[in-house]
């Protein structure tokens, strides 16, 4: 591990949101779900939620995702009832991105509270039951004939709105996770193989020195 990618990472780690993220509906489209991935990672989300669309897996699709989900760690759920349950179990408000005449204009919401954003597949948006669970209904106010955007650039104007709420509010200046929560995720970062092996060995990880050398345990 070279310093300067481990003074990087450090660096991005300490700008994750670990009160923002999404949670995508039964989005089945691999280049949505890896667009989508990009744009938690382009503001901070810390962690991604999924439901997975029936009949299998929602696989990446590695040319859009560019890699990100090395950095995004994915939550998956079987219902949104579950996933939602679990949000707001952890002090969450959940958004649904859903053009109706009640949902307010997406910039009108307060994304500094912890925030959860719903998006829906490409053709059926959210589904009947995560509409229901949702706190607030969130819009993108359209000038022309369609009525939506694709899934993915969606999820991009919300999020991008989010992060100059939190910007603003200096939520990026400091970092936001607890210090063992920190070192734990930076060493899953840059060190993922030897993570993973302690985690099925059930060992704790090594400490780290401020440039990144593992410190004998």
């Amino acid at each position: 591990m070279r310093p300067e990618r481990f003074h990087r990472l450090r660096s991005v780690l300490a700008r994750r949101q670990p009160d923002l993220t999404v949670l995508m509906d039964r989005v089945h489209k691999s280049h949505n779900f890896s667009a989508i991935l990009r744009n938690c990672d382009s503001v901070g989300v810390l962690e991604a939620h999924v439901v997975v669309p029936e009949g299998g897996d929602l696989d990446l699709h590695h040319g859009t995702s560019a890699g990100t989900k090395k950095w995004i760690r994915v939550v998956y759920h079987r219902e949104v009832s579950e996933a939602v349950a679990a949000l707001k179990a952890k002090g969450f408000r959940v958004l649904a991105a859903h053009p109706s005449a009640d949902a307010i204009d997406y910039r009108e919401a307060d994304y500094t509270r912890p925030t959860a954003i719903t998006m829906g597949a490409e053709l059926h948006g959210v589904s009947a039951e995560g509409l229901a669970l949702a706190d607030d209904l969130i819009s993108i106010p359209m000038m022309g004939m369609v009525h939506s955007l694709n899934v993915s650039v969606a999820s991009s104007l919300l999020l991008f709105e989010a992060a100059r709420q939190r910007s603003a509010a200096g939520m990026y200046e400091d970092t936001r996770l607890s210090p063992a929560a920190f070192e734990e995720r930076l060493f899953e970062w840059a060190y993922p193989t030897l993570a993973r092996s302690r985690r099925e060995e059930g060992r704790p990880y090594p400490r780290l020195s401020p440039d990144g050398d593992i410190l004998q345990d």
